[in-house]
């Protein structure tokens, strides 16, 4: 493994002086990052942060956010069957048996996230994300509660883009179809966008269809010079089957069967197993630019969610209502350059409120039957936060923290309440520009995570007041190196996180889930990332390009001080984790506007239970797929595109139930499967 790193590490410090060597006249665009209210040069950022550019995203499928996201080093999202999200960051996915945890997702100054700690993230069309930008472990300086990190998506168009119209269409294997149609338009200071997305599935495995509706509209008036309003607001009805985990042998058997009955339990067949989530969501914003030194925002937000699971044991209801507000006002200092420092200030905060109304049925073949159980919970969390901000010539210093409250209550014979303790998150990044090319950084965070109420009342229907939030600190080092004109970058990190009271799922024998604090987990990490345009784009030449693109990351994460019952798990792999991940990745540019993605991903094995009884092999990943711009001398652009996923026909779980009884890990993922589309964009 020492060789491995350290013959990693060279490599890179190798590649970054043949970067420097070979480096051109051609300028190419600089990263820029706007997580942090105002736009900074990620070359000058002191903490870890990654970038999925419109062109990323435009190079993958397409039907799902999957691909996209698992190229970035640090990333795992699975998708067990279309439509069924899972995402870490810097982590497990033991908190998440279906579902987004422990990350905070924002949508501009609108949280997707409720006060739950719950991410319906498979809600969202994939053609409305045209990037997003992913900053890596506790971020609490304008984000609160989270030890996994925060993704801001970017749904809205930017102000004053004139595109009018694009439409898209995809189909391919096992039933897949894919259609979009986005229209904007500016007058002047006022710009609307209005997204309509439509997809559907038959699925690789039985019980697998899916269907999502999706209608999302975005509007920015400017109604005096500096002040703005900003609406974004969509509505998604999503529907997917869940054909339940299988054991080794079914799998190997018939890969694309569905969770069989047993002597004690009906097959996910049989009872219908699915989700059906219909959610409205939405959210106002106000911009004020008071003079060139001060600025306020103030945004408003709510949503609305009908939730139905018709599960193996039981048929779950739920009606969910969330509202918030966020505000911050930052202020600069006067942008004069004789000025030694330049520095902002920024302070605000945010509340949040979900209701949840749920009840359990008895599952009858897909259709309720008799109560089970029924409660009401209300979580609510607030909290403060101030980030400072300088630079000193070479020097970058970022000083932040954040003041969290959370709490719950119930009614279940009853009213409880449930209040933790108020949590200080704070965070100390330091960057310095060795050249104005090279940057080292240093940063120490504090994560703080409660449990969200998916995990406080679980599959199993018993409210667990006893669970804890996770607790931690993060120690990280990194450096960027680029060239002078932006042709090559590498970004490395180096992070250990102490965490604990981890959170962790538990089945009991029905297979229904429950959640414990599992004492602590150690994390060492790296995570290096590399893009080197061997070949600058030009127009003539039988290549007009070549890109290539390298993504590692490396977990060592292990249990600390964690026992239950008599068995000690302490120093075990941290499960669902893989130790490595390798994505390489090579866009070739021809002429006559064609081009070639050609992508190469390596998993290494992945521990499935918390005794490290099991692992789920090592698998090798090969996509490719050819776009064409077809010569059309016209005002608008017409793009074909066809390409293979998994070419290698591998055997996989792109997603294991983790710790479940019976030893149903696995979820088999897709053979060999083919896709193809046009995009038109006038």
């Amino acid at each position: 493994m020492r060789i491995l790193l350290a013959g990693l590490l060279s490599a890179s410090c190798f590649m970054t002086n043949r970067l420097f060597a070979q480096d051109t006249l051609q300028q190419l665009p600089e990263v820029v990052i706007q997580s942090y209210i105002s736009k900074t040069p990620l070359q000058r950022v002191p903490t870890a942060v990654s970038v999925l550019s419109p062109a990323d995203m435009q190079l993958q499928q397409g039907t799902s956010l999957l691909p996209a996201f698992n190229t970035v080093p640090g990333i795992r999202m699975e998708e067990r069957s279309p439509g069924s999200y899972r995402l870490s960051i810097r982590g497990s996915l033991l908190r998440s048996p279906f579902g987004i945890r422990n990350i905070k997702i924002y949508a501009d100054d609108i949280p997707l996230t409720d006060a739950g700690g719950n991410t319906y993230l498979n809600l969202i069309d994939p053609d409305a994300v045209s990037g997003a930008e992913i900053l890596k472990g506790p971020d609490g300086s304008l984000f609160g509660a989270n030890s996994g990190g925060v993704v801001r998506l970017n749904l809205s168009p930017l102000p004053g883009d004139t595109q009018h119209l694009q439409v898209q269409l995809q189909g391919g294997s096992y039933g897949l179809f894919h259609g979009s149609i986005g229209w904007q338009q500016q007058w002047k200071n006022y710009q609307l966008q209005v997204f309509q997305g439509y997809q559907r599935a038959d699925g690789y495995r039985q019980n697998t269809a899916m269907k999502r509706s999706y209608t999302q509209t975005a509007q920015r008036w400017e109604y005096r010079p500096g002040y703005a309003l900003k609406l974004l607001a969509f509505y998604s009805d999503l529907s997917y089957r869940t054909p339940g985990g299988l054991t080794l042998a079914q799998s190997e058997a018939n890969p694309r069967a569905a969770r069989p009955a047993t002597a004690a339990l009906p097959g996910a067949i049989a009872q219908q197993a699915g989700i059906y989530n219909r959610t409205v969501q939405g959210g106002l914003a106000h911009e004020a630019q008071f003079n060139s030194r001060l600025q306020h925002v103030l945004s408003v937000f709510g949503a609305n969610t009908h939730f139905e699971n018709p599960f193996i044991t039981n048929y779950e209801a739920r009606d969910e209502n969330t509202v918030g507000f966020r505000t911050y006002l930052q202020w600069v200092n006067d942008p004069e350059p004789s000025h030694l420092i330049q520095w902002k200030w920024l302070n605000g905060a945010e509340w949040q409120q979900t209701s949840t109304d749920v009840i359990n049925y008895g599952n009858r073949g897909g259709k309720r039957d008799t109560v089970m159980a029924a409660d009401k919970l209300t979580a609510h969390q607030y909290f403060f936060f101030s980030r400072f901000h300088a630079t000193l010539r070479q020097f970058t210093l970022e000083a932040a923290a954040s003041l969290n409250y959370y709490g719950y209550s119930y009614n279940s014979q009853g009213h409880t309440n449930i209040h933790f303790t108020p949590q200080l998150m704070p965070r100390l990044s330091m960057s310095y520009a060795f050249t104005p090319l090279v940057t080292g950084r240093i940063t120490v965070s504090r994560g703080y995570s409660p449990p969200a109420t998916a995990e406080v009342r679980a599959s199993d229907n018993v409210i667990n007041t006893a669970l804890q939030p996770e607790t931690g600190w993060n120690y990280e080092a990194g450096v960027r190196a680029a060239t002078r004109r932006h042709r090559a970058m590498v970004d490395a990190a180096f992070f250990y996180y102490r965490m604990q009271n981890a959170i962790v799922k538990r089945q009991n024998t029905r297979g229904e889930d429950y959640f414990v604090n599992a004492g602590g987990v150690h994390q060492k990490g790296i995570e290096l990332q590399g893009t080197w345009w061997l070949l600058l784009p030009r127009h003539s030449g039988v290549l007009q390009g070549i890109r290539w693109e390298e993504g590692y990351t490396f977990s060592d994460f292990k249990f600390k001080d964690y026992i239950s019952g008599i068995k000690n798990y302490s120093g075990n792999r941290l499960t669902g984790v893989p130790q490595h991940v390798l994505v390489s990745s090579v866009l070739w540019q021809f002429p006559a506007g064609i081009s070639l993605y050609t992508q190469h991903t390596f998993t290494s094995r992945i521990p499935l239970d918390d005794a490290n009884s099991t692992f789920a092999r090592s698998y090798h990943l090969l996509q490719a797929n050819v776009n064409w711009k077809l010569p059309l001398h016209t005002r608008y652009a017409v793009y074909l595109r066809a390409g293979a996923d998994n070419l290698l026909d591998v055997k996989y779980s792109l997603g294991s139930d983790l710790n479940a009884v019976g030893n149903r890990f696995y979820n088999p993922a897709p053979g060999r499967n083919y896709f193809g589309g046009i995009r038109v964009v006038l």
